[in-house]
């Protein structure tokens, strides 16, 4: 057994990597900018210009914190069109126009001129002082800035669009403002260039090195390197426990979760415990009153309950039984009372003032796993009881409970031990639906409030964490089929 199940261990190190690999690819992927969402969370362009040099160096720093800065993975495999230190573009929409315009056109180099031109244009076109054009032109300052941010916009639009259609209405209108504005002739010859390094692009095309493939090797200084190990400063490594920050307020992933973590873990397991002390016995005793009436009313009233969802049970228990109106038994949300909570209690103490706020939850979590579990202890027992082994305890004149209880029960286990795999998973997720309806503070909730606010972060941690405890949960099924049942042996 323990050979085994050092065995079992040592194959979780690819399916983690494997994780591992699915969790980064979805993080790098997901839409927006990950820095720009931090900055705003900490509060950095509040009040202050986006572009400032402040706002600028605070981004530059979060790049590097995050890794942003580096490779994605310790090799890439392009064409030799393409350069090799494209990562270091920030701007990510920049860099995917950047990689389109060089598939279109097969030569980095203009490419390059092309975009930092555009850069130059745009730097040149913030530094436009309005004020002093205001006392030189009729114009009002409103309309002078109107039209200056006009012309920055589509300076922006160039810079992350490579479609040759939408590249020529956006640079005619530059034209037209620049032709009915006298106060952007200073952007003339900074933008006569963009127009002819963007004209360069298909004059100087070399399309066939788009065809040539070029691996690229990085080593160890990566972003998913620094993702899983770190870098032993200040970013310890998924390994580690280190999930980044959230998007949200720019917390430690870890740090939240680890407070959240043991809230939907006890609901989950007291819920679980339940669930399976009233379904086993209930199972038992449909299979031994196989189609009897009894067995027949239990499957009809456990089925109603299976039917009806999570939510409506969970608001119907709300409205019955912490409603002033009708009968205000139970707190209406949460998990203790903020004012009257004390932190020093002893945990009998914590436990008794918790427990008012954690009946209806838990009903809500158990009340349908009893059709569920109950059904498949019938279906494992009635197999069971068909058995030889079992006919021949009876033929020796034991007791029916003896019978039962003693030589059909572990062999029927098994089934149940086989939807025990996904209790892991599930005690860590919690119930998103039944955790919001209840204002419970658990893993559900935060990971429905990270959905919403698009923290990726978290919901990739979620996904991580998951995957791991789901082979956990296998692991330990295939240890207690063993240790159910004597036939099962593990060499």
């Amino acid at each position: 057994m323990l050979k085994y199940t050092l065995q079992r261990i040592i194959t979780f190190i690819p399916m983690l990597i494997a994780i591992s690999l699915i969790a980064f690819i979805i993080s790098i992927n997901a839409p927006g900018d990950p820095v720009e969402r931090l900055a705003k969370a900490a509060g950095s362009e509040g009040g202050v210009d986006q572009e400032s040099g402040a706002s600028k160096k605070i981004k530059q720093e979060l790049r590097k914190k995050l890794g942003l800065d580096l490779p994605i993975f310790y090799i890439s495999i392009s064409d030799i069109a393409i350069t090799d230190t494209l990562y270091k573009i920030q701007d990510k929409y920049h860099k995917a126009n950047l990689k389109k315009l060089t598939h279109q056109s097969g030569n980095w180099q203009v490419v390059s001129d092309y975009y930092h031109s555009l850069l130059n244009l745009q730097e040149k076109q913030k530094k436009i002082k309005l004020q002093d054009i205001i006392l030189e032109e009729s114009e009002s300052l409103t309309d002078i800035k109107e039209v200056s941010n006009q012309f920055g916009f589509e300076i922006g639009s160039l810079l992350e669009t490579s479609r040759s259609e939408v590249v020529k209405i956006k640079m005619e209108k530059m034209d037209k403002l620049l032709s009915e504005n006298t106060f952007l002739s200073v952007l003339a010859e900074d933008y006569t260039k963009a127009k002819d390094n963007y004209k360069n692009l298909s004059l100087f095309a070399t399309k066939w090195k788009n065809y040539i493939p070029s691996i690229k090797w990085y080593g160890g200084d990566n972003q998913y390197h620094l993702w899983l190990f770190g870098n032993g400063k200040d970013r310890e490594g998924v390994l580690r426990g280190d999930f980044g920050i959230s998007y949200i307020d720019g917390q430690e992933i870890s740090t939240k979760i680890w407070d959240k973590i043991w809230i939907s873990f006890a609901l989950a397991l007291i819920s679980i415990i339940i669930a399976y002390l009233v379904s086993i016995p209930i199972g038992i005793y449909s299979a031994y009153k196989k189609d009897s009436a009894i067995d027949k009313g239990m499957s009809f009233v456990l089925f109603i309950l299976y039917s009806m969802p999570s939510f409506f049970v969970g608001i119907l228990l709300l409205l019955a039984f912490a409603n002033p109106d009708n009968l205000s038994w139970f707190p209406v949300s949460g998990i203790q009372d903020p004012s009257t909570f004390n932190p020093d209690w002893s945990m009998w103490q914590k436990a008794k003032h918790r427990l008012p706020y954690l009946i209806l939850p838990i009903i809500t979590y158990t009340y349908g796993s009893f059709a569920f579990l109950s059904r498949i202890m019938r279906i494992g027992m009635i197999d069971v009881v068909s058995q030889d082994y079992v006919r021949t305890a009876r033929a020796k004149g034991l007791a029916e409970k003896k019978v039962i209880l003693k030589h059909a029960l572990r062999n029927s286990l098994l089934p149940i031990i086989t939807v025990f795999a996904a209790i892991f998973p599930m005690a860590i997720g919690g119930s998103v639906i039944i955790e919001v309806i209840f204002s419970i503070p658990g893993m559900g909730l935060e990971v429905y409030n990270a959905i919403l606010n698009y923290d990726y972060p978290m919901i990739i941690t979620f996904f991580t964490l998951s995957g791991f405890l789901l082979m956990v949960g296998y692991l330990v099924s295939d240890v207690l089929y063993a240790l159910v049942d004597p036939r099962i042996s593990y060499k």
